[in-house]
């Protein structure tokens, strides 16, 4: 003890001046402590409730005189044991009374005073009487109570049940007899509750017992032979029973006595309070009382100081009260925790301060920052090992990089790996500190421990590190085998394959993992990593994607709603662009996936695909050629039979969506056998040319246009359509002029052989039938004329319009009708009444076109003169065959062609 270090963790409160309120003028006999309140129980019979501020409450009568007194935690009940008047010598005047706080008697009342709920008289004829030497109430379940009583004779009555109710049971419990009853009397009890078990302590002078009251009858367990007096009785929180004795403190459990702490001198009073034993110890000596908090798990005396008589000792609002014999009340509360640890920086008493904030269960935060300045102080003394085992106990409350930034010396990259391992087991790392770590362990060289981080039964499932930042760091230190071990096992394919083919270059081995994966995880990577896999292992690449792309793979399914499971490929398509640098294994892949799946969804895009492969090789794949091992020839041989096979099975509507894209394609590559085919094949015969290849006619009067277009002499060309033309009797003379009359370098001399008289001659017939036609065509319309004027000269004309033409409202008067059936109101045709304004302007165009044909017919000179100044005279003369005018003759009179014969 007299190594224990003292401190003053605890202060005098209120400055020493409180005392027992002047109203309270009884001596005190019981005080209890609990729900806010003190209650104090006199010799004169009265009880008192005492606030916080030590003001009077309230105070009632109670009995004659107050033996002892208990207020209750769970119901605000007061349970007092007193002296009444004494009605009969028969019945002892002691007492059992059991007051109801919240409930007050009535305002007639000659005092203020709490409900009695029940009175019992404590001793009967089944318990005689002795004296009371302590008393104590469990609240066990309420309203049950048990309620002990220790006697001088070494008994304890004890009392359960309801006591309001009276529904009470009574026995008794016997202490080993002695000869002196003064060393035989009960002077502690306490009871110990644990679960279901329910046990009582009981203290005499000469011995300490343990009762187990679910035993029937209740058995009993001697712990000690020695015991103790009066008021040196007390519960430990943790339920231990504490007695004093003037040569030390015992601690008992219910196996027997337990510690022993040697603290000199007679025990007046023992109490327990927030985890500290207080003792109020009589110096026999200097004849004065001292009173001491100890820290018992600190080896601390927290506060000591000189005290005078004690009445009672108890604890209430966080503090230790003293009431004194002369009533006076002493305050002791505890400093705050800052305090108490400013206190213990000062004097660098580090370890006790984090003994202190641990003993009493201080919030984290504070513990943390006690080991941080301790692991400062220790860093500063450059005790660098110990400086980090107190950094580490810090870890989640302190932020990391404040220890990492002290520690990335080289000198202390073992003290700093071993901080970082301990982030990365609490799961409080991050990235960086994982990439700090494997940078430790590679410097250091330490396999052993990259092992056990990387290869741990719980790191990666636990998910303790960054996976991506653990791989990278061992990929760029290589250690390849630890970064695909942590990938594999998080499941990380993109990286794993990333190190097999990038790194090792271990192309087999990348190709049965992805087979090993699920299907649409396995599309994913090939997708990828394709293009590396193809350039070194096309077969087996090819292979793969066949097992995904058709059903002899495992299929990727989803269900729809009415529960259906339907089959979801992917698409070759997908994965043409891995093929980007091996065309001929591309088209070995189309080949294949062809001949396996007829009608795929992306068939359209397949096979255009493949038959731009057949024709690429001095195009989009020059290396096709070197890869084939073949010539140009062969390419389009393939391509040929292709053609017809792909023709053979393929639907007509995607034959036409391919139609267009392949033509494009056949004629850029000059695939000439390739055109012909698809032209007969989609039946665009036009495309094929002479008719006698099965071609369309109307091919040479298009191509005509083209000559008459092209800006440039083409004479020889031209010459060698017309004799097809001339042939087959195709175009008629104007159509051929028309159409070459555009190009100003063709001239007459090339249609003039063409236009010869035996085609005029071949001609004549159907110009005679045409002019017969003419003539009666215009006889017939002349007839009609000449009827239909007749009839307007002769017949009444019936209008029948009933709005007006040019405002659609209903006709009135006055109106004009016409004869082409217009009708009009007179206001609506203004100041010309002469002619129908819907009519008119068509009329006046007509008769304006027929008089200026009329006029250039007559006109000679004009079309010479234009034939002589234009550059191309046979371009003015198929413009007049165009116009008509040339085509218009007249018939003269027989006297005129003689006289002109003459």
């Amino acid at each position: 003890m007299y190594q224990w270090r003292k401190f003053e963790f605890f202060e005098e409160k209120f400055g020493g001046k409180s005392s027992i309120p002047a109203e309270i003028t009884g001596a005190i006999q019981c005080c209890s402590s609990g729900r806010g309140r003190i209650a104090v129980g006199c010799d004169d019979g009265t009880v008192s409730l005492i606030d916080r501020g030590f003001k009077l409450v309230y105070g009632f009568q109670a009995h004659s005189s107050v033996l002892f007194l208990q207020q209750l935690k769970q119901r605000n009940y007061l349970v007092t044991v007193g002296e009444d008047e004494q009605i009969s010598p028969q019945l002892s005047s002691i007492c059992l009374k059991v007051f109801d706080l919240d409930k007050m008697e009535p305002e007639g009342s000659s005092m203020t005073s709490p409900v009695c709920l029940q009175i019992l008289r404590v001793f009967t004829n089944q318990f005689p009487e002795s004296k009371i030497t302590s008393f104590l109430v469990l609240e066990e379940a309420p309203p049950i109570l048990l309620i002990s009583i220790g006697l001088e004779n070494g008994s304890i009555y004890c009392i359960k049940g309801d006591i309001a109710r009276e529904r009470i049971t009574r026995f008794t419990l016997q202490v080993e007899a002695a000869s002196d009853k003064s060393l035989s009397s009960i002077n502690g009890l306490g009871f110990r509750v644990e679960g279901r078990a329910l046990q009582l302590f009981a203290v005499s002078p000469t011995s300490v017992s343990l009762f187990n009251l679910h035993d029937q009858p209740p058995r009993r367990q001697t712990l000690d032979q020695i015991g103790c007096d009066s008021n040196a009785v007390t519960m430990s929180d943790r339920l231990d029973l504490i007695l004093g004795r003037p040569e030390a403190v015992y601690f008992y459990e219910v196996d027997g006595r337990g510690p022993c702490w040697a603290f000199e001198g007679e025990k007046k009073f023992i109490g327990w309070f927030r985890g500290y034993l207080l003792c109020v110890i009589a110096d026999q000596r200097s004849n004065k009382n001292t009173f001491n908090v100890y820290d018992l798990k600190n080896r601390l005396i927290v506060h000591s100081m000189m005290i005078g008589e004690v009445s009672h000792m108890l604890c209430e609002w966080g503090y230790i009260i003293f009431i004194m014999n002369d009533k006076r009340i002493l305050c002791i509360g505890e400093k705050d925790m800052e305090s108490k640890l400013d206190m213990l920086f000062k004097k660098t008493l580090y370890t006790v301060a984090i003994n202190l904030v641990q003993s009493q269960q201080a919030d984290a935060a504070a513990s943390a920052e006690v080991l941080r300045k301790y692991g400062d102080h220790l860093y500063g003394k450059q005790d660098y090992d110990e400086a980090m085992s107190q950094y580490i106990h810090t870890i989640g409350h302190l932020e990391p990089s404040y220890v990492i930034q002290k520690f990335l010396d080289a000198q202390r990259i073992y003290n700093l790996t071993n901080y970082l391992e301990k982030l990365h087991e609490g799961g409080l790392a991050s990235k960086d500190h994982t990439t700090l770590l494997l940078n430790c362990y590679t410097k250091l060289k330490d396999v052993e421990k990259l092992n056990k981080f990387i290869k741990g039964d719980d790191s990666v499932g636990d998910h303790k590190f960054d996976v991506e930042t653990a791989i990278r760091v061992c990929r760029t230190a290589g250690y390849h085998e630890h970064a695909m071990y942590v990938a594999k096992k998080a499941e990380r394919h993109e990286w794993y394959l990333k190190i097999l083919l990038e790194d090792l270059g271990r192309y087999q081995e990348a190709l049965e993992y992805i087979s090993s994966l699920e299907p649409n995880q396995a599309g994913v990577t090939v997708k990828e990593y394709g293009k590396i896999l193809v350039e070194h292992r096309p077969v087996e690449t090819i292979n793969i994607l066949m097992r995904l792309c058709t059903e002899s793979g495992e299929s990727i399914k989803r269900r729809t709603s009415n529960g259906v499971h339907m089959t979801m490929l992917p698409s070759p398509v997908d994965f043409i662009n891995i093929f980007v640098h091996s065309p001929l294994s591309l088209m070995d892949f189309l080949e294949k996936y062809t001949g396996m799946v007829k009608d795929s969804p992306a068939q359209v895009e397949i096979h255009n695909t493949l038959l731009e492969l057949y024709l690429s090789s001095t195009l989009t794949f020059p290396l096709i050629l070197q890869e084939n091992n073949s010539d140009d020839h062969d390419l389009r041989v393939r391509s040929t039979k292709y053609l017809t096979n792909v023709h053979g099975h393929l639907k007509w509507s995607t034959l036409y969506m391919m139609s267009v894209w392949l033509l494009f394609f056949l004629e850029m590559n000059a695939f000439k056998d390739g055109i012909l085919f698809l032209y007969e094949k989609l039946k665009l015969y036009k495309e094929l040319g002479d008719s006698t290849q099965g071609g369309d006619p109307s091919l040479w009067g298009d191509l005509l246009k083209y000559f008459g277009e092209l800006g440039e002499d083409c004479s020889k060309e031209v010459r060698e359509v017309l004799t097809y033309i001339e042939k087959d009797d195709i175009l008629p003379p104007i159509i051929v002029l028309q159409a070459l009359a555009k190009n100003p370098y063709l001239t007459l001399s090339v249609v003039k052989d063409y236009i010869a008289f035996e085609s005029l001659k071949k001609n004549q017939n159907l110009l005679k039938m045409i002019a017969s036609l003419l003539t009666s065509t215009r006889l017939e319309e002349t007839a009609l004329m000449k009827k239909e004027i007749q009839d307007l000269r002769t017949n009444a004309r019936i209008f029948q319009l009933s709005k007006c033409t040019a405002c659609t409202f209903t006709l009135d008067l006055p109106a004009v009708h016409f004869m082409c059936m217009h009708s009009f109101h007179l206001r609506c045709l203004g100041d010309n009444e002469k002619e129908c304004p819907e009519c008119a302007p068509e009329i006046r165009s007509v008769v304006k076109t027929k008089r200026n044909l009329e006029q250039n017919a007559k006109d000679h000179e004009l079309f010479f003169q234009q034939v002589k100044s234009s550059k191309d005279g046979f371009s003015v003369i198929a413009e007049y065959f165009g116009k008509g005018i040339l085509s218009k003759t007249a018939i003269k009179p027989p006297e005129v062609l003689q006289s002109g014969n003459s």
